[in-house]
């Protein structure tokens, strides 16, 4: 499957537009950006969630720089055959960092079918 990036960014905007004004008010120091490929030398990831998830942050949290969730274009469009399946992948995979941002674990979002 093949996408512009600038596509891509768009399925990525519109995913995120589609998480409830409740949950984005909870949301804090989240950067959310899309690169190319997943880090070299592990698994090929549709997407990563690099931070400190909100329910582990205590009085102590501070003075940090933003949590990071990534979304890969290029993964994604691998596995994927139409734009159907993309816009799907898309909105799967931002769930599924963003639950992790609430400390959501692997285990519990495929019980969720979030997987």
């Amino acid at each position: 499957m093949e996408m512009d990036r600038e596509r891509f960014e768009e399925l990525v905007a519109d995913a995120l537009d589609e998480i409830p004004d409740k949950l984005w008010r909870m949301m804090r120091n989240v950067a959310i950006v899309v690169e190319d490929e997943s880090p070299p030398g592990g698994p090929e990831l549709l997407g990563l969630y690099e931070g400190v998830a909100l329910t582990n942050r205590g009085w102590d949290y501070g003075g940090v720089l933003p949590d990071k969730i990534t979304i890969f274009r290029n993964p994604i469009l691998r596995i994927c055959e139409t734009d159907e399946d993309v816009v799907e992948e898309v909105a799967v995979t931002v769930v599924h960092e963003i639950a992790h941002h609430f400390g959501i674990d692997d285990e519990h979002l495929h019980e969720l079918g979030w997987g």
